[in-house]
């Protein structure tokens, strides 16, 4: 098992959050897979260039050396994902579709998910963990 790094969490790293950042050093030491996936990818890489955030867009990608994105690139991800997205559409609790997708692919490579996202909890199945407040 390991961990898939949503948004906000890599968000939280790039602006030195002690917790996230001391919880990552300790698992990448256990040789734990640590990965985010493409679409965290997107919207972190969007974020930095709307902003013109050269010194984090440099850390980022070094980021990415170090935590290697998980691509999109398999038919049970989205298999999973519409089934994600029927369930919380039939019980009323509708969540954004890049959340959809990353959780999708968390459940899919058997990976926790890594999350500050309360809104991801009304996902059936998700390995679930908030590095900020743990």
């Amino acid at each position: 098992m390991g961990y898939l790094l949503d948004t906000n969490i890599v968000s939280a790293s790039l602006k030195q959050n002690v917790k996230v950042n001391t919880k990552l050093q300790e698992i990448s030491s256990f040789k734990i897979d640590i990965l985010i996936s493409g679409i965290t990818y997107y919207e972190v890489q969007r974020g930095l260039l709307r902003s013109n955030a050269t010194k984090k867009l440099a850390w980022f990608q070094q980021f990415c050396q170090d935590y290697p994105i998980l691509f999109l690139d398999d038919m049970r991800i989205f298999e999973k994902a519409s089934e994600i997205h029927a369930d919380l559409t039939n019980r009323g609790k509708i969540i954004q579709d890049a959340d959809i997708l990353i959780a999708a692919t968390a459940i899919i490579h058997n990976l926790v998910l890594v999350s500050h996202d309360s809104d991801l909890t009304r996902v059936k199945d998700l390995q679930l963990e908030n590095w900020l407040i743990s």
